[in-house]
């Protein structure tokens, strides 16, 4: 049985060396740049060269995210920085940007790269895209079911990734624009706000219907109780979601999907408990969830969007400024823990006291009290942090237990040979310290011992074969400069060099004839009707699209896509699956595009008209055009959406169904109201205010197409 490789998430340098400590095979990491983490700590560029040399040892890959979308002006900057990652033998690059991924494989044909799950890949054939133009992994979108997953195995050869722990968002990732449209912060810039985890009123027939607060918040994925079934489908990758935690969690959560993988393809079963599972909630956890990667209908934790801990008790009373809980679990000074009550407030423990006595921890049953401010009776008191958990934790990761396996063999007769090797390095390091012993001959026992001094390094001797005369003598510090020697050579070794290689990019596309056009999107025959003249009209219904005759007429396809139908006429598509089913295609503005090589590559690809992205200023728009006409001498075939109310967020969640409504908007705490529309069982939310865009300001600059969405 094949393991699959277990993916880490680091966003420092301390989470790298808890990754590695606790047995990830790769790790994914962000520059200071264009990785969908800005907030995590990162790594500057000499500092991801380290880190590239340090997993590198242990046999570690490192793959660097570069999946967000690229601006015009960012480009030779974004090349820059790839060739550095490239010419410092990263394994790989995870990227988002369509026109980048063109880009960066035309010019590095030797540089790895992985899609990522911001280029929201979920069908086979978005997969089968990809595989056509040479990209060696695709990172599914988190939507997609083990059943599809298990489909696209069989169908196709390029190396699959799966998210199986870690937090979820609620939109389709690649496709959420509520943080960028509404609090400037771009998810698709990796500066994503969570406005999914802030509180909303859900309206229906204006009415509230929730109770909780936080109605987008949705439960950790987590696949421990499905380990099995993970690797059977022969998933190539298993990755953990976490560049933003801190090393303790990675360390755990890593830890015990090593061990599942592990004891599973040993013995044909894991052997992860409750109680590892408990572990696990300690350290963070939003409630887990199988999520739709096993068809779990609802993922959502209402209450609360951070972390839940564990409950350990109950208030049972409040006198003299000192709250008195009843424990059920374990607790101990330093801990840190939350009181669910009116005011949902955390803190962590200096002093607790069981009757008036100050004490260090307390046990089950016990009642503690603390000082703090009022609180009601019966709040549910819950555990946060773990002091001796972290501090468990901390002293497993300084300890360096993890040692690469070394076979050795040492010759002492006439000189000192020395030979080490890990199964795939080989180094022989010899030096002329043997003499005849005077009085004191090195012993077998001796020279066994001075070689087996690898605490500081990264090995540890499977098998050493001493093989040496009799009445011989060896300094001991000769014997330890051959064995450093031998060391620093098969470190060196394990330092692999990927072969660079950079060609010149370059790519055929059409020219196309300026123009003024206008088009239009409806979805119903009323808005027909407003219509008076149109150069294109977008249908969002199969059967409108087949009633109304004319020509220029597109049916418009969802940017979700499960099932493919086939179907006579032009087409606008939200989504790369689509690019690979048909042809005669335009592209609508869930790709994304916002740079001049996302256009070319499009057009290449035989797409005739491209919807820009709603995320492009006017001037940004004006840089895309001037830059395609000084590359490629041609025109591009552009539109923009001058006139609607957007669409923020895709979801497979219904929270209409959720809830039991008909019809739903959310209100968010500055009382604006959100639209709730469901269409084929997707969630899709709008904008509460209404895009409207000078169209002449579009087409002074080079536009041919401003469209209206009613």
């Amino acid at each position: 049985m094949r393991k699959p490789e277990l993916l880490a998430p680091v966003g420092s340098k301390e989470s790298l060396v808890a990754a590695i400590e606790a047995g990830c095979d790769a790790v994914y990491l962000s520059g200071k740049k264009y990785g969908a983490r800005v907030y995590a700590s990162n790594f500057s560029d000499e500092e991801i060269i380290e880190a590239i040399k340090y997993s590198h040892i242990y046999g570690v890959k490192v793959y660097v995210t570069v999946n967000t979308i690229i601006y015009e002006n960012e480009v030779n900057d974004f090349i820059d920085y790839v060739d550095m990652l490239h010419k410092n033998d990263v394994d790989a690059i995870i990227i988002q940007d369509i026109g980048m991924f063109d880009l960066i494989r035309k010019m590095y044909p030797n540089l790895e790269i992985h899609i990522s799950t911001q280029m929201h890949v979920h069908n086979l054939e978005g997969v089968k895209f990809f595989e056509k133009l040479n990209a060696q992994r695709v990172v599914l979108a988190r939507e997609t079911s083990i059943d599809v997953i298990k489909d696209i195995k069989k169908k196709t050869n390029i190396e699959l990734e799966v998210f199986v722990h870690g937090a979820l968002c609620i939109s389709y990732s690649g496709q959420c624009l509520m943080s960028s449209l509404i609090g400037g912060r771009s998810g698709n810039r990796g500066a994503c706000a969570g406005s999914c985890r802030l509180p909303y009123d859900v309206i229906s027939d204006n009415k509230k219907v929730n109770i909780d607060k936080y109605p987008l918040s949705t439960r950790d994925l987590m696949t421990l109780d499905h380990i099995g079934e993970l690797i059977e489908s022969g998933i190539d990758s298993f990755k953990i979601e976490g560049r933003m935690k801190r090393p303790e969690y990675v360390y755990q959560v890593v830890s015990l999907y090593r061990r599942a993988i592990d004891s599973y393809v040993g013995t044909g079963k894991s052997d992860i408990t409750q109680s590892d599972i408990d572990e696990m909630k300690k350290i963070f956890n939003r409630e887990f969830t199988s999520g739709y990667l096993f068809n779990e209908k609802y993922i959502m934790n209402c209450k609360r969007p951070n972390h839940q801990g564990i409950e350990i008790g109950k208030v049972i009373d409040y006198k003299n400024g000192y709250v008195y809980v009843k424990l059920n679990e374990k607790l101990s000074v330093h801990d840190g823990i939350r009181i669910l009550g009116k005011v949902d407030k955390g803190l962590m423990l200096n002093k607790i006291f069981i009757n008036k006595e100050s004490v260090k921890e307390a046990n089950k049953n016990d009642i503690i009290n603390f000082k703090y401010e009022y609180v009601d009776k019966n709040s549910i008191v819950v555990k946060t942090t773990d002091y001796n958990q972290i501090e468990e934790i901390n002293n497993k990761i300084e300890n360096k237990g993890r040692k690469v396996l070394i076979s050795g063999k040492i010759v002492l007769k006439e000189n000192a040979i020395l030979e080490l090797s890990d199964g795939k390095n080989k180094v022989v390091v010899s030096a002329d310290i043997v003499e005849q012993a005077k009085n004191n001959p090195i012993t077998k026992d001796k020279v066994e011992k001075q070689i087996n001094r690898l605490k500081d390094t990264p090995f540890i001797f499977d098998d050493l074969d001493i093989i040496m005369d009799d009445f011989i003598f060896v300094n001991i510090r000769d014997l330890n400069e051959l064995r450093r020697n031998a060391v620093d050579q098969l470190v060196q070794k394990r330092l692999y060099h990927t072969k660079y290689l950079k060609n010149i990019y370059n790519i055929d596309v059409p020219n196309f004839e300026r123009k003024c056009d206008q088009s239009y999107l409806i979805s119903n025959i009323e808005q027909f009707k407003r219509i008076n003249k149109y150069d294109y009209l977008y249908i969002d219904d199969d059967e409108l699209f087949n009633k109304i005759k004319g020509d220029n007429i597109y049916l418009k396809l969802p940017r979700v896509i499960n099932k493919y139908n086939d179907f006579n006429g032009h087409l606008l598509v939200g989504e790369i699956g689509s690019l690979n089913r048909y042809k005669n295609v335009d592209t609508d503005f869930s790709f994304n595009v916002v740079n001049s090589y996302s256009v070319a590559f499009l057009h290449s690809l035989g797409v005739n008209k491209i919807t820009l992205s709603y995320e492009l200023t006017l001037d940004q728009v004006k840089e895309i055009i001037d830059n395609y006409h000084k590359r490629y001498k041609k025109h591009p075939n552009l539109e923009v959406i001058t006139e609607c109310y957007e669409e923020v967020m895709v979801s497979k969640f219904n929270l209409l169904d959720y809830y039991g409504i008909d019809n739903g908007k959310i209100r968010d705490r500055f009382g604006k109201l959100y639209d709730i529309r469901i269409k084929d069982n997707l969630m899709y939310i709008y904008n509460y205010q209404k895009r409207n865009l000078n169209k002449q300001d579009y087409y002074d600059i080079g536009i041919n197409v401003t469209r209206i969405n009613l």
